[in-house]
């Protein structure tokens, strides 16, 4: 066990002796590798050499200052070559720069900006950009070629997008587009917003997730934005299918985007008595007849109209027809209800409710007041039974006074 841990600790040995060895020869591999790179040294070249762009676009792209050196240096930079008609310029951050300090074996990136005012046209144009070190002793210089071309029909700036271009409801609803809306241009841009619709139709645009209403909406460059398309149309209309074009336009670039609104109708029904009198009289275990109208009030044709209801226990409700199978808009049709009271049930007043019940959700209730009353046979022998009472009672009077 003794000889165990001194052959491990003999090995421990070794190993760190070998790292003790071996540190020098790794740090100075490292300093012949960092002595490798000059004493001094630095480049400037920006993002792209060559680049193509449309008539009256900016060109925004990185330039770098690269110290290749060994020292920390401060750089001067400047764009030595502007053509005519063009506006150049470097940013840091929010700041114009022409220096900066740049530590030794890094590089700093600058934003860099050309802008071409109306009057330049298709052509070529050549930037130079020069930087040296803040005594000149070391310079570097890139040259940036602009292709300005003219803008290809078609090739807009604006992208519209949206998930659900076609909406289905009924005519009294309200249907809410969501578009998304690219700036695809590098600059920030004011955009104007129209619809065209079916003829008094409401179309309305809103910023996403709020309220009001817009006309035109502002998007930075290469940014997306969201709008609401708010289509409302009129409760006559009817059922089917209609486009709303949306337009978006910034100066003389524009999109289009095609939605569409398909309409179902509205479905609604009204029921009652061609009289208007919610009231019924019957007798016990005999049945009552009464009229119910039903009306399709909506737009839309009501199919599979059918009938149910709420009755006290034992009684017995018919319809007749028991469906209507289809009932046009402004439709009428007439049903027969026959509504039989319990034999067991009492005198008095009781509710007996009549549902009609149509398609996408349309319904009515008519509530029947039903009074019960006794049977005329049962009358007429408690009339017999008093007079018959009566009469007893008279010749029982006559009887007695004899004797």
């Amino acid at each position: 066990m003794g000889r165990m841990r001194m052959k491990q600790g003999l090995f421990f040995l070794i190993v760190v002796m070998c790292i003790s060895l071996l540190s020098p020869v790794f740090i100075f591999a490292a300093e012949e590798k960092k002595d490798m790179r000059p004493e001094r040294g630095i480049t400037v070249y920006p993002e792209f050499s060559t680049v193509s762009i449309a008539k009256g676009e900016t060109v925004r792209m990185d330039l770098t200052l690269e110290n290749k050196g060994r020292a920390d240096e401060t750089i001067d930079v400047k764009i030595a070559t502007v053509p005519k008609g063009w506006k150049a310029t470097m940013k840091g951050g929010s700041y114009l720069v022409a220096g900066l300090y740049v530590a030794d074996g890094k590089s700093r990136n600058l934003a860099l900006n050309l802008e071409p005012d109306k009057s330049v046209g298709p052509g070529t144009y050549i930037f130079q950009v020069d930087a040296q070190t803040a005594d000149g002793k070391f310079t570097s210089t890139h040259k940036l070629t602009v292709n300005a071309q003219e803008r290809i029909p078609g090739a807009d700036d604006i992208q519209i997008t949206t998930s659900y271009p076609v909406l289905r409801g009924q005519t009294d609803a309200r249907f809410e587009f969501s578009l998304e809306v690219l700036n695809k241009s590098d600059s920030d841009r004011a955009f104007n917003l129209a619809a065209i619709g079916p003829e008094k139709w409401e179309i309305n645009f809103k910023p996403a997730y709020e309220a009001k209403q817009i006309s035109s909406l502002r998007i930075k460059g290469g940014q997306s934005q969201t709008v609401a398309v708010e289509v409302s149309p009129p409760r006559e209309t009817k059922s089917g299918e209609y486009p709303v074009l949306v337009k978006i336009s910034s100066g003389e670039q524009k999109a289009e985007a095609k939605l569409m609104v398909a309409l179902t109708g509205i479905y609604k029904l009204d029921a009652g008595t061609p009289t208007g009198i919610l009231s019924l009289e019957t007798m016990v275990g005999k049945p009552a007849i009464v009229s119910l109208f039903v009306k399709n009030t909506g737009s839309a044709v009501n199919r599979n109209v059918s009938f149910s209801s709420f009755k006290p226990e034992n009684w017995e409700v018919k319809f007749n027809p028991e469906k209507i199978e289809a009932l046009e808009s402004g439709a009428l049709k007439q049903v027969e209800v026959t509504i039989t009271p319990a034999k067991e049930a009492l005198v008095g007043d009781y509710s007996v409710g009549l549902l009609v019940d149509g398609e996408k959700g349309s319904s009515k209730t008519v509530e029947m007041r039903t009074t019960v009353r006794a049977s005329t046979a049962w009358g007429w022998i408690g009339i017999g039974i008093i007079i018959f009472v009566i009469a007893g009672l008279c010749g029982l009077f006559i009887w007695l006074g004899r004797r």
